[in-house]
């Protein structure tokens, strides 16, 4: 698995947001667009946690190994691996989240003529930065989970870095 580049992450941010912006401008054409979630902040935000947590218990038990310390729990190359594939998800879904939540507020943002867009429009920033949140510790986990290199290792070329 390869390290999630910031360029994609910001693509996959962007075109959802423009989309989404067409979009609810053409539905508002046709009658009311959708309201925000109240819990989307707050979804994002646990998931953010536990991505955080994850990251933070996995680099604590690495160095524990890696000073072969006599109390270290050793991790699991299949529980490593989840996490893995957990944190690379947790950036691009925040990636996504964060460019459709972005389109929906600035288009509200442009239309504020009542207190419900208000509304609306706060929950769409409190969204984005939650989703920002989660993609920040999604790239910590996947940072955690990669594999040093080994410059004695000669099948593996250099620069080139996988995850556990």
């Amino acid at each position: 698995m390869k390290p999630t580049r910031p360029a994609m992450l910001l693509g996959l941010a962007l075109a959802p947001g423009a989309l989404v912006y067409g979009a609810v401008d053409l539905w508002q054409t046709r009658g009311t667009p959708p309201g925000v979630p109240v819990l989307a902040p707050f979804v994002l935000l646990l998931l953010a946690v536990v991505a955080l947590s994850a990251g933070l218990s996995l680099r604590a038990r690495f160095r524990a190994q890696r000073e072969r310390r006599v109390d270290a729990k050793p991790v699991d190359p299949l529980t490593a691996a989840r996490a893995a594939v957990f944190a690379k998800a947790s950036s691009l879904v925040g990636s996504l989240v964060a460019g459709l939540y972005g389109g929906y507020g600035v288009w509200l943002w442009l239309h504020l003529d009542n207190d419900a867009r208000r509304e609306q429009a706060a929950r769409c920033g409190f969204s984005v930065g939650a989703a920002i949140l989660l993609i920040l510790a999604g790239l910590f986990l996947e940072r955690v989970c990669r594999i040093p290199e080994d410059p004695d290792d000669p099948g593996r070329p250099h620069g080139s870095s996988t995850s556990r």
